[in-house]
């Protein structure tokens, strides 16, 4: 066991040297253990958020951009909010709000209820947002995630997602669409597809944790020729900052924050994905709002 903490965080890619079908395989194991340790989590709400997490990566190496890509489940389940970004540099962070009390059985369906999947890229440079929205249908993570991916990018695409305390791992293949560079008929691409989901599908949640990509790939592809790219790391990262949290307070009005301020004698802010606690007294809130357009339009009219 120790020595499967050592294994690196890191994403390769893979393609068929013949077809059109690409896939990407993940392993978090330090960057999972840093997301795990900002807040306590019921075991089936971490292990939700270890597979969000791992698919926010998967996500976001299907795509060229230059921003973040923000992974978010909205249902009426036990877990009313599940959201997991990673950046295109693949720097992950990730969340949950869920009801005080998750049994220990509760299934998918009973974690998630009725909602929403939605996808958001933000792409920084360009300031341009997409935003892909699809109901929460599937009886598993991994099933949402296949059914975004037909519903919204129409892409035939299979994911396998498994975890526990040391690592958490995601596999996903697609078939792309024939492009022109001598791949074989299109009869033969959809039997090779068939054969490559077929691969995926036979593998068990113990066999996906236990093996290497090298070991994993023959196992989904077959015989058939593949080209396996180098390593890709990924790492924990919050966003947060204390200006990014003077803003947002700032976008609240000096009213209300004042009104904090005379009631708990501070204004304290926790960042929801890592924890950690912004603390605003009595001069920094002076400070916050002295140069505001507000404070200033209110002094000329006085």
């Amino acid at each position: 066991m120790a020595e499967r903490n050592r294994l690196p965080d890191e994403l390769r890619r893979f393609i068929l040297e013949a077809h059109p079908v690409r896939g990407h395989w993940v392993r978090l194991t330090d960057a999972w253990h840093e997301l795990r340790g900002t807040r306590q989590y019921p075991p089936l709400v971490e292990a939700l958020l270890g597979e969000a997490a791992t698919a926010a990566v998967l996500l976001a190496a299907t795509l060229k951009f230059d921003g973040k890509l923000t992974l978010q489940l909205a249902g009426n389940g036990l877990v009313s909010l599940l959201v997991a970004q990673c950046t295109h540099d693949f720097r992950i962070r990730a969340t949950a709000q869920h009801t005080a009390q998750v049994p220990a059985d509760a299934g998918f369906a009973a974690l998630i209820g009725d909602g929403r999947m939605v996808v958001t890229i933000e792409a920084g440079q360009r300031g341009q947002r997409y935003q892909g929205i699809v109901p929460l249908e599937g009886a598993s993570m991994a099933a949402c995630l296949e059914n975004y991916f037909a519903t919204s990018e129409q892409l035939p695409t299979r994911l396998m997602l498994a975890g526990d305390r040391l690592q958490t791992v995601g596999l996903l293949v697609q078939k792309l669409p024939a492009a022109s560079r001598g791949e074989a008929s299109g009869a033969a691409t959809h039997d090779v597809w068939e054969e490559v989901q077929a691969g995926l599908t036979s593998l068990n949640p113990a066999q996906l944790l236990s093996n290497d990509i090298e070991t994993l790939l023959p196992m989904v592809c077959g015989a058939h020729d593949c080209r396996l790219f180098g390593a890709t790391a990924v790492g924990f990262e919050c966003s947060c900052s204390r200006q990014r949290v003077s803003e947002l307070l700032r976008s609240l009005g000096e009213a209300e924050a004042r009104d904090v301020l005379a009631e708990q004698g501070a204004v304290t802010i926790d960042c929801e994905f890592c924890g950690r606690s912004y603390r605003f007294d009595a001069v920094d809130v002076e400070q916050l709002f002295a140069a505001s357009p507000t404070r200033d339009e209110t002094q000329r009219l006085n």
